[in-house]
């Protein structure tokens, strides 16, 4: 039989329509700003996305295009600005940077309050202890297509395959916390394919289209794709090879369709829960089924007890 194939687009709109309807309820809408320096047309295309689902769900956006020659010193005026800026509950900065900007350097400027992408080291620390924190978007996007198929996720073998600050590493930590037990490969690891078929979660997030081939795959797996890579046929390639997992797993992720929507689904949730927080409301619960590390009352308190900031 066929893997069932997760359908990232239908997942995504019905979290935004929830986010939407939360955030009618705040005394002033949440408001993303977004930073894009120099004139990378990938960059452009995604910020203008993030733009339009802003608009979809009533949040505020504020996009600060600057030259490729912007200074260190222009930009760090401009996200101060935006940390004091009270109608900005996010703040994003569009990678990658212009090479003379060290992007780790800018990323540890912004507000960890408003770190909506959840890059900030305070937002790592936070969640690799188990706390509060606002969880980079990808991974968070990757947890809630698994949970869309089990939510059983306690003792299952799961491969992460990739270790980016941005997916890999994070997935991970979310998976562990889910009492999976995790590997992480990447490059230097040895025999990919026995790994691979070992794995009833596999999680590729290597930017390499169609490296994971169907008889790597272990029989009834879920298989999500974070991969997406535009080709010599000018289409959207995933890190697997689609048609030979769909004979083999049981459920998988396409791309395009799949984590893509889920990523900007989950920022805007990273946004409103910043928002929540920033004007004193109590952090929705239920948007997303595994939030239990998200959510904490106006004090900045979770539902335990612990401080969250």
């Amino acid at each position: 039989m066929p893997a069932r194939i997760i359908d990232g687009k239908a997942i995504a709109a019905a979290l935004r329509a929830g986010i939407a309807l939360q955030a009618k309820a705040l005394p002033q809408p949440p408001g993303l700003a977004a930073i894009l320096i120099g004139d990378d047309p990938a960059s452009a295309v995604y910020v203008a996305g993030k733009v339009k689902a802003c608009a979809e769900v009533g949040f505020l956006s504020f996009v600060h295009r600057l030259p490729a020659s912007t200074s260190e010193a222009e930009l760090f005026d401009l996200i101060e600005t935006l940390n004091q800026d009270s109608k900005v509950s996010g703040i994003l900065l569009q990678l990658p940077l212009p090479p003379a900007l060290d992007a780790r350097q800018f990323i540890c400027m912004i507000d960890s309050n408003k770190d909506v992408d959840g890059l900030s080291p305070v937002n790592y620390g936070l969640l690799a202890a188990g706390l509060p924190a606002a969880v980079p978007c990808t991974p968070l996007g990757c947890l809630h297509l698994l949970r869309t198929v089990t939510t059983d996720l306690q003792g299952k073998r799961a491969l992460v395959l990739g270790r980016s600050t941005l997916v890999g590493k994070p997935m991970a930590e979310l998976l562990v916390q889910q009492d999976c037990t995790v590997t992480v490969a990447h490059s230097k690891s040895r025999d990919l394919p026995a790994l691979c078929r070992e794995a009833d979660i596999l999680v590729a997030a290597v930017g390499r289209p169609g490296l994971v081939r169907g008889e790597w795959i272990k029989p009834g797996a879920i298989v999500i794709d974070v991969g997406i890579t535009r080709g010599a046929d000018n289409k959207l390639h995933g890190d697997v090879n689609f048609a030979e997992a769909l004979a083999v797993a049981g459920a998988i992720t396409p791309v395009p369709g799949g984590v893509g929507p889920m990523t900007i689904a989950c920022l805007l949730f990273n946004t409103l829960v910043a928002a929540c927080r920033q004007q004193g409301r109590v952090v929705p619960k239920g948007l997303l089924d595994h939030d239990y590390s998200l959510c904490a009352d106006a004090s900045g308190r979770n539902t335990r007890g612990r401080v969250a900031r």
